[in-house]
């Protein structure tokens, strides 16, 4: 595996555990609009926001808009740093760096956001991009997140890209848009997930994501 040079990480499940920050922003959204919180809200930490209010909360189009711009405005003052690194990360990306890999950041967040958070725990520094939605909900879907960083990276040989990633969204993207993709274990998916939507590789640790992309 070390003739991957490109290395694209999603970052909520993957980077940072950033599911207090989501989940308490989903529940003032769901509570301001007077909707029930679904059973399991652990499903709405992964896929673009949009896609979770409207498929996982039954919301229709004007509903969606109203509860993104809700959450969003609690995301933006308190939600984002709700939010911890995982073990293990900083010593990844700096292994992989001095190794000589390229690495960005590819996640269906706001890039603002995104932006934000890395800064935040000193982690931006190790990304030549980072990628992610616009703010206005276009570049929304996975693969188009995927696209728009390989894009800005002057990347043109995807023989040579892995996507990681902790949940099927990432497998799915990265497929369409011709990459293999790691599934990670310290995130928000599981083996069966990964197996079912076809990982190419699965990782439990950051060292063991590391130790197989270098030698």
């Amino acid at each position: 595996m070390n003739r991957y040079k490109y290395i694209l990480f999603d970052l909520d499940g993957t980077l940072t555990d950033s599911a207090p920050g989501i989940l308490n922003c989903y529940r003032y959204a769901l509570d301001a609009m007077g909707f029930d919180e679904p059973e399991d809200i652990m499903r709405v930490v992964g896929p673009p926001l949009y896609d979770s209010f409207a498929e996982i909360c039954g919301m229709n189009e004007s509903q969606v808009n109203e509860a993104v711009r809700i959450y969003r405005q609690r995301y933006a003052e308190t939600g984002l740093f709700e939010n911890n690194v995982y073990d293990g990360i900083p010593e990844m990306l700096r292994r992989l760096k001095n190794s000589g890999k390229r690495l960005f950041v590819a996640t269906s967040k706001p890039e603002v956001f995104a932006v934000r958070i890395l800064e935040k725990f000193n982690l931006a520094q190790y990304f030549d991009v980072i990628g992610g939605a616009d703010i206005n909900g276009t570049r929304n879907a996975k693969q188009e997140v995927i696209e728009y960083v390989l894009s800005r990276g002057n990347i043109t040989d995807r023989n040579d890209v892995l996507m990681v990633g902790d949940r099927f969204h990432d497998i799915i993207g990265a497929k369409k848009c011709g990459i293999p993709c790691m599934s990670v274990l310290w995130g928000y998916g599981n083996k069966e997930e990964f197996i079912q939507h076809g990982a190419d590789f699965i990782a439990e640790t950051p060292q063991a994501l590391t130790d197989a992309l270098i030698y």
